[in-house]
């Protein structure tokens, strides 16, 4: 399978860029080809042109600025993203890559009456996202209602591909961690991956 391996995060030395790592050099063990995309370093801007706005209706759509994102996405059949939930929600320049990369035409089409969007990724099978939190388990779940997650799921994945493989594993409590349970969240992720 070939993924596109999402990272989101400004810190060569993050956790998430760790994450970012040991998720290619597993999935690359098991004979995938994975297609490395560092938001950060690669210079990505998030914020979306006048164009792309004023085109979000029209036919076609001015994706113009991002086309080598779009062929990369399109080239993938799995996606795996990467990154640190910030204020329970995703870092900006993560957002960005959504908004920007994941727009009518590429991601989905509007219905022409008006309802609902029309999926259009279906080269892709995968949908997982690898994330941290700085808050415990019950906070994000209980009193947050698990924002990030019901976004990729019922948003983004369900809306721009049919039937995907969703899946998504954080290391909560991030901020309180020891060094012995990042590394065994590590380990966690090693073998989910493993089994692709």
């Amino acid at each position: 399978m070939h993924l596109l391996l999402v990272l989101a995060h400004p810190l060569e030395d993050s956790f998430a860029a760790a994450v970012a790592r040991t998720a290619k050099e597993t999935l690359e063990a098991g004979g995938h080809s994975v297609d490395m995309l560092d938001l950060y370093r690669e210079g990505f801007d998030p914020r979306l042109t006048e164009s792309e706005r004023r085109s979000q209706y029209t036919v076609p759509y001015d994706g113009s600025a991002v086309e080598d994102l779009v062929a990369r996405l399109r080239a993938a059949e799995g996606l795996i993203f990467v990154f640190p939930q910030w204020w329970f929600n995703f870092p900006a320049i993560l957002k960005g890559f959504f908004d920007r990369v994941f727009a009518p035409g590429v991601a989905f089409d509007h219905d022409p009456d008006g309802g609902r969007i029309v999926p259009k990724l279906g080269n892709i099978k995968l949908f997982w996202a690898l994330t941290t939190t700085g808050s415990p388990w019950w906070i994000v779940h209980l009193y947050m209602g698990n924002p990030v997650r019901r976004i990729l799921r019922r948003g983004i994945a369900a809306f721009c591909a049919k039937g995907v493989d969703f899946r998504m594993m954080n290391l909560y409590d991030m901020d309180r961690n020891t060094d012995a349970k990042r590394k065994a969240h590590l380990q966690r992720i090693r073998l989910a991956l493993s089994k692709i």
